[in-house]
């Protein structure tokens, strides 16, 4: 079998598959065909003689075994090449390609299997199943059932996953092989944030406990801890430190002596955040199982005093703080997310992208409102390392 044949005969299978006569919808007979000059733009021109003598020969010998009729101009060139649905099995057979079909099947068998494995990806298999009775290409997958089924076993154990885990060790526990989740973790990642409820898209796993270096907390400010019955008075500190996060179910208790207690979203702004009477904490951009146990033991120590999130003011940041209330049941409030920061940052904010405006038009009838509408309205959104952090108020 030659290139060319492979290539014409998998052309009129894909639009055999993606017709109505392949789901049995179609009332009437349909044909499908393709030009030979869509599928090589050079055949027929007389300076490729090399490629007008083998396309000629090819569609010769594809017309001899039957799998197709060809359709001559006078000259001889060949105008279209048409699909004998007859003789569909041995076409399939021939460029050793496994009908749709057949793979669809199998598909389904296999979101059978993994439905109900969590209310996620019962949601998931159900869509997709969906999805393919309307002849639709089932999500993520690119043709290679093996890798789906690792996609499908990835996500239905992920949740199980209750202590901070490194990527290549979830890897072992579920597939055997230290570097199986590496190849498939992108599509795990969209899955999960597409179908699940999390503030982003690129802390999906974090969130989840798999990890891939070892997880901090940073504070600083005005409170004392007592980690394993040492007690450490922040107060009296000029930087920061860090907890990991084996240490910080050994915290036990946390007093805040300031008035206020700020999360941070980014890294950067919390090393220049300077505020007296306040208690900053930096979460490392995620906040799984043990970072919410932290935040609602310090809020049970210290119910009265304000809490406050402090993040990008676009999508994500709005999101992080929903999510983080949710999560933890700590009534959180923005901290400098607002229409005045846009206003004295306005050289300094960006243009929002197309899923910018879409994650912001879910949100126009929520608390933050009128922000989203003057982001929308002036197309801006702002990063917190451009707020001047050391004149927060």
């Amino acid at each position: 079998m030659t290139k060319y044949e492979k290539t014409i005969l998998s052309c009129l299978l894909d639009k055999y598959e993606r017709s109505k006569s392949f789901t049995g919808d179609n009332k009437n007979v349909q044909s499908f065909s393709v030009k030979l000059t869509k599928l090589y733009p050079k055949y027929g021109d007389e300076a490729e003689y090399e490629l007008l003598k083998d396309l000629n020969e090819t569609t010769a010998e594809l017309e001899q075994r039957g799998f197709i009729t060809a359709k001559r101009k006078k000259n001889g060139i060949i105008d279209s090449v048409c699909l004998n649905t007859q003789l569909l099995d041995s076409v399939y057979k021939y460029i050793s390609r496994i009908p749709k079909a057949d793979i669809n099947e199998k598909l389904i068998e296999m979101l059978d299997r993994y439905s109900g494995r969590n209310e996620l990806l019962t949601v998931f298999c159900n869509t997709q199943k969906e999805r393919l009775s309307q002849n639709k290409k089932a999500e993520f997958f690119d043709g290679d059932l093996s890798e789906y089924e690792n996609i499908l076993k990835a996500v239905s154990v992920i949740y199980d996953v209750k202590d901070e885990t490194f990527i290549r060790d979830f890897s072992v526990r579920v597939f055997g092989d230290s570097k199986a989740f590496e190849s498939i973790i992108g599509k795990v990642r969209r899955l999960l944030f597409q179908y699940g409820d999390f503030p982003g898209e690129e802390t999906v796993l974090e969130d989840l406990n798999i990890i891939k270096n070892p997880g901090h907390v940073y504070f600083k400010g005005s409170a004392e801890i007592v980690v394993n019955g040492q007690k450490i008075d922040l107060s009296r500190l000029d930087g920061d430190i860090a907890l990991s996060s084996e240490l910080l179910p050994k915290t036990d208790s946390i007093k805040i002596t300031g008035k206020r207690v700020v999360t941070i979203e980014n890294l950067t702004t919390f090393n220049a955040f300077c505020r007296k009477d306040t208690f900053a904490v930096y979460l490392g951009g995620y906040h799984n199982s043990h970072r919410r146990d932290f935040i609602m033991k310090m809020y049970h120590d210290n119910p009265d005093v304000e809490y406050c999130h402090f993040g990008d003011i676009d999508a994500g940041g709005f999101y992080i703080l929903l999510h983080l209330r949710a999560k933890t049941g700590v009534p959180f409030k923005p901290y400098r997310m607002g229409i005045s920061e846009l206003q004295q940052y306005a050289d300094l904010t960006k243009p929002l992208t197309e899923n910018d405006i879409k994650r912001l038009k879910n949100l126009l009838d929520s608390e933050f409102s009128d922000t989203v509408k003057f982001m929308l309205e002036n197309n801006c959104k702002l990063e917190q390392e451009a707020m001047d952090t050391e004149n927060a108020k």
